[in-house]
């Protein structure tokens, strides 16, 4: 009967899309984008953007940089998948961002990026973002817009409920979507219930580097770990993660983890585990992960394989884990800027439940409990309720603030954001998406210090919004005016792959730190040549190294003769430029790689196989002067033994 109403409700969604997807264009086409609502998105030529907004890849694995109002796209930045563009993944110095425990993963699921914060306001230093499928979390500089760290995260499946940072970055985190045996080990799957665990890893940031090092692991009952936000202001120091599946169901999920009236939010105070830790509580397990780390000066990246990691039980550490009931399977969890209200969106429930912070420290204190799991006391729900928004639409999904008392909530079934006000939990305006909307980012909408102006609503289904393009459309972003007390749909825009979350931040805490170039007296990659007169070739064997630069407008040494069949030849190119925004490319015939990108001042490196005899061509990718096609050179290779010498252009014969 459950999974008949189930369906019964998941085709009245169907329908309503549908019927939404028929007309409602029609009946926006001269409203949405009429009159000036298209103007206040308008940025004019040679003019910013107020903000950059950073949304995930979802499965193309990067994080792409739009501006807002005006949506354009700047950059797509390579995270947790090769970059053919930007050779990420394919020159020799990122190969090992890209290493994990199972090998090189060269795909990756990109979900929640978060950006670091001082005090609970955005400090525009970092982004953080993490990959599902292959457990890792990554580090993006907002200096340099480079990954510059991706470590894996151990005894985990689904990397979901991350990243999340706390309001002075003193950790970022990591929760397990699917819980597993611990350690891993062959067991029948039906033995999940009581024996499988999910963990949350606690990865501690450091304040100067912004470096992350796995500090501890909480070993939770096997429920699955849905999303997550730290505490804020008066709940710093405690961190919330909804969950499902608190069943412990290991088939059919849809149906079989929906049986309980309320699930859970997990309060997890993570000072008192930190203290725990401190005072060498926890115990060290074996555990194999890579620890992968990108540096500025040698221009180069290197992976370390880390052996084992701390962790923790709950039982270990009484009253620092408590569980808040929520109804039902809730995915969203969000905390508001004063730390006070805990939003929990339960996918089947028809209302939205907020818990208070307040009301729960009320209940620890006098113990006011339901009952335990594994332990963990679960706290009356009425005790920790602060209020319901009633009947605000069906399915939510996802809260965002705008720092004025209103709390912004997305709704995937009925394809709407829903304005509602904090403390009064009544609902004041309703927009609808086009369509069935997941993530919305209010720029700061997570911090104690949102910018309230924009709203960016993400969506899962574009249908008629778009040219076709094939059996799938782009996915897409929407951009609504939230100044008012009515919010007004301002533009649509495509996005790369399909966006899950959004951080968004004012430009003029990030565009003045971003750098120009690199400086060419700090390049201690290993193999840099800093200038012209000292490039050279070397053999070793049957292997070659050229130490190239290359300039507006030739490479040097531009001829290259001496090379031998069967010759492995690394080409270490330094662009010499020192001015902002002239990279180089270079690209060769027959290199079984990506073309190089090379920043100003930065050096790079690809391997080109000698498999054949002839005269081979090399040449500039990125347009770079008037005599940009004159950018080119060759390289001849000879037969295997051959007695051509080994000689290039600029040589001193």
């Amino acid at each position: 009967m459950k999974l008949t109403k189930y369906l019964f409700a998941a085709a009245l969604a169907g329908a309503a899309l549908s019927f939404t997807s028929c007309d409602s264009s029609k009946k926006e086409s001269k409203g949405a984008l009429g009159g000036n609502l298209a103007e206040r998105s308008f940025v004019a030529p040679g003019e910013h953007d107020e903000f950059y907004a950073f949304v995930s890849g979802g499965f193309s694995g990067q994080l792409s940089v739009y501006g807002l109002p005006s949506g354009r796209l700047f950059k797509v930045i390579p995270v947790f998948s090769v970059d053919g563009e930007k050779a990420y993944g394919f020159n020799e110095e990122t190969k090992a961002m890209l290493n994990t425990s199972y090998g090189f993963v060269p795909w990756g699921d990109s979900h929640h990026p978060d950006i670091s914060q001082t005090d609970g306001v955005l400090d525009g230093r970092w982004v953080f973002i993490n990959e599902n499928n292959t457990p890792r979390i990554a580090r993006i500089s907002l200096e340099t817009f480079e990954t510059v760290e991706i470590i894996e995260i151990p005894n985990t499946a689904g990397n979901h409920s991350s990243a999340y940072v706390t309001d002075n970055t003193e950790y970022v985190i990591a929760g397990t979507r699917f819980s597993v045996p611990v350690p891993q080990r062959d067991m029948p799957i039906n033995e999940y219930k009581g024996n499988f665990k999910g963990a949350l890893s606690f990865l501690k940031v450091d304040p100067e580097s912004g470096e992350m090092d796995l500090s501890f692991q909480i070993m939770m009952p096997g429920f699955d770990y849905d999303k997550a936000h730290p505490g804020r202001g008066k709940s710093h120091g405690w961190f919330f993660y909804t969950t499902y599946n608190t069943e412990e169901a290991h088939t059919l999920l849809e149906v079989n983890a929906s049986q309980n009236d309320k699930d859970f939010i997990a309060a997890i105070n993570w000072k008192k585990i930190e203290e725990y830790v401190a005072n060498g509580g926890g115990k060290m397990m074996p555990a194999k992960y890579a620890h992968n780390i990108y540096s500025d000066e040698t221009h180069t990246a290197t992976s370390t394989m880390k052996t084992e990691v701390l962790t923790v039980e709950p039982k270990d550490v009484p009253g620092a884990i408590y569980f808040l009931p929520t109804p039902k399977s809730p995915h969203g969890c969000d905390v508001d800027p004063s730390g006070e209200y805990i939003v929990g969106s339960g996918k089947l429930s028809a209302n939205v439940t907020v818990h208070s912070f307040t009301k729960m420290l009320d209940a620890i204190e006098n113990e006011k409990f339901a009952g335990e799991a594994y332990g963990i006391p679960i706290l009356n729900f009425e005790d920790v309720l602060a209020g319901t928004v009633v009947q605000p639409g069906l399915g939510p999904l996802h809260t965002e603030f705008d720092g004025k008392g209103n709390a912004y909530t997305t709704f995937f079934i009925s394809s709407e954001v829903v304005k509602w006000k904090l403390g009064t939990w009544e609902v004041i305006d309703r927009k609808p998406t086009y369509y069935s909307v997941g993530h919305l980012m209010i720029p700061g909408g997570n911090s104690r210090k949102p910018f309230g102006k924009y709203l960016v609503a993400m969506n899962k289904i574009t249908k008629d919004r778009y040219l076709p393009t094939g059996p799938e459309v782009t996915q897409s972003a929407q951009l609504y005016d939230i100044t008012g007390d009515k919010m007004e749909l301002l533009l649509d825009f495509p996005t790369v792959g399909e966006p899950h979350y959004a951080a968004g931040i004012p430009a003029d805490l990030v565009a003045p730190n971003s750098k120009k170039y690199f400086k060419l007296e700090d390049n201690k990659h290993p193999y840099a040549t800093l200038n012209e007169k000292d490039v050279k070739v070397v053999r070793d064997g049957n292997t070659v190294h050229v130490y190239m630069t290359m300039i507006r407008s030739h490479f040097a040494p531009d001829n290259i003769e001496g090379i031998q069949e069967g010759d492995k030849v690394y080409f270490h190119v330094t662009n010499l430029e020192q001015d902002y925004d002239v990279p180089h490319g270079i690209s060769m015939i027959g290199a079984n790689t990506s073309e190089l990108l090379i920043m100003p001042g930065q050096t790079e490196t690809f391997v080109w196989n000698a498999n054949n005899q002839g005269v081979w061509p090399f040449y500039c990718t990125d347009f770079c002067s008037a005599l940009h096609q004159e950018m080119q050179g060759y390289v001849r290779v000879s037969p295997k033994g051959s007695d051509v010498p080994l000689k290039w252009s600029l040589d001193d014969e």
